[in-house]
This record gives structure tokens, C-alpha cells and sequence, in this order.
């Protein structure tokens, strides 16, 4: 009996070798266009899809199930909920902004934090410059989504919250941004005038706190943006670059 039970095991292990070989990983992968496609999403996140490609902002976060995540400038909420959906009910996400909060994004999350979706989510109100509370620690991702230019213009060390920032990861864990893109020379002058901000000027600030960029994507480009103007009401799709960082 003891030498059957060993053989079956042996038998067991052989196929779940054989299935990880011939299974492809997509399979095997989070569905995150299942989580997209979910049916209790909103009218109005849809729409903001279109310009978001929540599929493939997802698959780059590299977001799964239990993980503990931070999303900075919540706003409205509308990446807060995509993490949350992601993460599962095993997960959670500390959704930040800080005081006083836009009234309209505030009245947008506050009518979201209704949906069961958004159980595993706590609405975290700290400034910049200490944005993680205390319980938040070893993070396994912060998510910094069209917020970072605004910081440039506000009463923001920047320096300080990147430090911040990188203390609140697990060793290993990620740091993904996302940004209107402006011209190089323009630096961090035009967050205000264009809610722009130079990616090469982003990359040098988050790298001084410790920060290694492991990868980039092209997905939100746009090249016919000649990133000269603000990016509200624009006729044009405006040019957005999305970085990934890790903390060694």
C-alpha cells in the first residue's frame, strides 16, 4: 500500500510537471481583461478606459491576487477600484490623497467606496510628503497614476516623498507611474500650466531616493501630441509615458 500511494504521488507530480510544459502561461496568468470586462463596472469608467487601456496598465503593473498595494492621488477612484479588483478579497489597497480633497473626485469616491468591489479598499487622507500610514508596510506595489506633475506645483518635498515611498515597499516590491508627458527643457515647470512633467526629470527624482527603473511601455504614446499646451479638452490624444521602478 505504502509503495501505491508513493507511485501515485510520484504519478501525481510527473503530470502537473507535464501540464505547467504545455499549458501557456497566459493561461495561467491574471485575467486582467476579465476584470476590465467585469459587469458591475461603471458607465463613466468605461469611457475613461478608452483612453487608459486598463488591460495592458494592469498586465505592466504586474498586480495579482493578495497583494498589498498604494495608490497614490486616488482622485476618483478609478484605478483604486481596477487594484482592488485585481488584489481580491485577500488583498488589500490603501487608497491616498491628500486634504482638502477635490470636491467632485471626492464626491466620485465616496459613491464608488459603496460597491462591493471596493471592500478589501481603505481610503487613506495624508499629504505627499508621508503618504503610507503606518500599518501599511512591506508593500508589494504603489501605483502613482496622472498625479505625480501635480505634486510640482503643490507644497510637495518631493524628495522627501519618494523616500517615503520607497521605505513603505517590501524589498523587491514596485513602484509604477504614469504621466503626461512634456517636452525634456520643460522639466517640472509646466505641471501647473500643461499638468505635464518631463519623463527624464521624473525618472532622476524617484532614482535619488533609491529607486532602479526595471521597465518602460509604449502603449500610452503618442507622438502627434507636441506636448505644447494643456492636456484638458485636447483634440489630439496626449503623449503619456509609464514607467516601472524597483526597490533592490
Amino acid at each position: 500500500m505504502t509503495l501505491r500511494l508513493r507511485d501515485l504521488g510520484w504519478t501525481a507530480l510527473a503530470f502537473a510537471a507535464l501540464f505547467a510544459t504545455f499549458v501557456p502561461r497566459a493561461a495561467l496568468a491574471q485575467d486582467y481583461a476579465a476584470i476590465v470586462a467585469a459587469p458591475d463596472r461603471s458607465d463613466a469608467d468605461r469611457q475613461t478606459d478608452k483612453r487608459r487601456d486598463p488591460v495592458k496598465l494592469l498586465a505592466f503593473t504586474g498586480v495579482k491576487p493578495g497583494m498589498s498595494v498604494l495608490d497614490i492621488g486616488a482622485g476618483g477612484g478609478y484605478s483604486t477600484e481596477l487594484m482592488a479588483r485585481a488584489v481580491g478579497p485577500t488583498g488589500k489597497v490603501y487608497a491616498q490623497d491628500e486634504e482638502p480633497v477635490n470636491q467632485r473626485a471626492n464626491q466620485t469616491f465616496e459613491a464608488r467606496a459603496k460597491s462591493p468591489a471596493m471592500k478589501n479598499v481603505v481610503r487613506v487622507l495624508r499629504p505627499y510628503n508621508d503618504p503610507a500610514p503606518p500599518e501599511a508596510k512591506n508593500l508589494d506595489l504603489i501605483t502613482f497614476f496622472f498625479a505625480y506633475h501635480d505634486t510640482t506645483y503643490m507644497k510637495v518635498d518631493r524628495a522627501e516623498m519618494n523616500r517615503k515611498l520607497f521605505a513603505a515597499l517590501k524589498p523587491g516590491g514596485f513602484l509604477i507611474i504614469a504621466d503626461h508627458s512634456a517636452k525634456p527643457e520643460d522639466g517640472t515647470k509646466v505641471g501647473k500650466t500643461f499638468h505635464r512633467i518631463a519623463e527624464a526629470s521624473l525618472k532622476q527624482e524617484v532614482e535619488a531616493a533609491g529607486f532602479k527603473q526595471v521597465a518602460s511601455s509604449d502603449f500610452l504614446r503618442h507622438p502627434e501630441d507636441t506636448r505644447d499646451f494643456i492636456i484638458f479638452r485636447s483634440k489630439v490624444p496626449i503623449d503619456e509615458f509609464v514607467l516601472k521602478f524597483q526597490k533592490p
